[in-house]
């Protein structure tokens, strides 16, 4: 892991990002928890996703220029999320880097980002 980049860099910026939400999004249409919750059109979901996690790992805020501040919380309330939905979640993004060759050290690193909002997202029993 290399401190003096950002996150998104250490990730391959755009491209990089964008092979590793590919590979998400084919995880978790085959995760029965996740499944139900997406639509059938990924496209504008891993858009959104790319744009988000570009801003959230260090890169330009293209979350933010296109649809304001982020509100995770509040655009996940009308989705059931529970504890064993963000850890499925999880585990999908921690195979995606895994299977994209993310070095271990940043992929543990990634996942500790990212445990913070999976869990924040929480909102059924």
């Amino acid at each position: 892991m290399d401190s003096g980049l950002t996150i998104y860099q250490q990730l391959g910026e755009s491209d990089g990002l964008r092979n590793i939400i590919e590979t998400f999004y084919g995880n978790v249409v085959r995760e029965p928890l996740l499944a139900p919750l997406f639509p059938e059109d990924m496209g504008p979901v891993m858009e959104k996703q790319q744009q988000f996690l570009t801003q959230f790992f260090g890169g330009p805020p293209l979350f933010s220029e296109q649809h304001g501040h982020p509100m995770m919380r509040a655009r996940h309330m009308r989705f059931p999320v529970t504890n064993e939905r963000a850890d499925a979640w999880l585990a999908c993004m921690n195979a995606s880097l895994q299977e994209n060759g993310v070095e271990d050290e940043l992929r543990e690193f990634v996942i500790a980002r990212l445990k913070g909002p999976a869990y924040h997202f929480v909102n059924t029993p």
